[in-house]
Parts: structure tokens; sequence; C-alpha cells
């Protein structure tokens, strides 16, 4: 969809049903992105409320496709929910934070010196197939009730059950090193930073995702989103 498009629509179109493929930018939630869109339509149109909800979240620190459902659509949340999902990005070896990317400081560091892109390659190749993942202490997964991320910002650890996950594909680029770039394709509920973790201690020495980026969910694609920009124009009362 075009902005045009976008800005062609009407209310009833968007209470029937929309889906938006959006590219959320770095800092924003995707909870940033729900509200912002929620309030451009409800202000265009003048509407009281509207059903709008994302199916999928990025991080914060992540950019990417955000599937964004309006009005009827949001029907399919949990079916989009669970598509596989692709992305790229960067980790850096020989250094671990508590939230595994950088969210927090980093703490421990390693020597990387004796490590090749052939290890890195073959310990990538390793992971692929279905494995358990612990996720990571900094995230939104319910314990007791509680979001886990919250415990972990005020230093208590809590017990967070591993989980059946899928890597179809992970691709390393070691040119850089410590640096390692990244192309993973996955199943539904895998944590990237835990990817990140697992590679560093599968190698030995630690290691943290520096950035993200989710480029494909199912069968839609980044290069189709619009931007919040692009949005908020189409939307311009």
């Amino acid at each position: 969809m075009k902005p045009a498009d976008l800005s062609a629509l009407s209310a009833e179109d968007f209470q029937q049903g929309q889906l938006l493929l959006v590219d959320k930018p770095l800092g924003w939630t995707s909870f940033d992105a729900v509200h912002k869109i929620r309030f451009l339509i409800r202000h265009r149109y003048g509407l009281k409320k509207i059903k709008v909800g994302h199916a999928g979240t990025l991080d914060p620190l992540a950019t990417g496709l955000l599937l964004i459902c309006t009005g009827r659509f949001t029907k399919r949340i949990a079916e989009l929910t669970g598509a596989d999902k692709c992305y790229t990005g960067s980790m850096v070896l020989g250094a671990t934070t508590p939230s595994y990317d950088l969210e927090t400081e980093v703490g421990e560091v390693q020597d990387t010196d004796h490590l090749s892109a052939e290890d890195v390659s073959r310990a990538a190749a390793a992971m692929l197939g279905s494995s358990m993942q612990v996720p990571p202490q900094y995230s939104a997964k319910l314990v007791d009730g509680k979001r886990a991320y919250l415990s972990a910002r005020v230093g208590k650890k809590v017990d967070i059950p591993a989980r059946a996950i899928e890597l179809y594909r992970f691709e390393v680029e070691c040119q850089e090193l410590p640096r390692v770039d990244f192309d993973i394709c996955c199943s539904t509920g895998t944590y990237i930073r835990a990817i990140a973790r697992d590679l560093g201690e599968a190698l030995g020495c630690g290691a943290h995702l520096s950035s993200l980026r989710r480029h494909s969910v199912a069968e839609y694609e980044v290069k189709d989103a619009l931007s919040i920009p692009d949005i908020e124009a189409a939307l311009q009362p």
C-alpha cells in the first residue's frame, strides 16, 4: 500500500479491517506505533474509538516490519503473530550485557583474537533446526502475572521456562570480527537477542546483539512498508 492508497481509505474501510505494513523506527515500542496510528485514524475521521493492534512485537532497539491491524482485521492478529519471521542485524562477540543487547551496558569482556570466520560459521550452522530456547530475563514474558523485564530491572532473576523454536536460516558475515552480521529466518517466539547469547556461549566468548531489523513476516516484506511520517502525511485531516 502506498501513502496515496492509504489516504483514499474511508472510516468504514478502517473499521471493516485493514492490514498496515509499518516500518517501525528505532526507539519506538510496538505499542507506540499502534497508539500513533489509532490516534491518526480517530483524528482524521472523528471516530470515538477503533480497534488497532499489532502482530509480533519488535523491541524498541529494533527496526523494520511491524504488522498493524485495524477494525475487524484485529481478529487476524494471532494468525499473523504465529507466522515465521526473518531478520538482519549485527552482534558483537566477546562482550556481554544483561539484556543481551544494548538496552543495558556491556559488562564482561573476553578476547576473541583466536576466533576465525570459519569458527563462527560452524557454530551458527550447528544452531540450525529445532531447539529449546530460554527467553531473556529482559523480556515481556509473563512470570506469575508480571513482565520478566520488571524484575530484571531491579536485579531480580525469575525462572522463565524454555520454549521450542526453529532456525531455518542463520547466515553470518564475519569480515569485521568481533562484529558478526547475520541473516536469520526463524519460527515465531524466537528471541534474536538469545540467539546472540547462545552463539557467544557456543564460541566460549559471550556476545550481544548490537542491531536488528525485521525484513519479513510470512509473505509480507519491509520494502512494501510505510514509514511513520508517510502514514502521518496520508492521514492528515
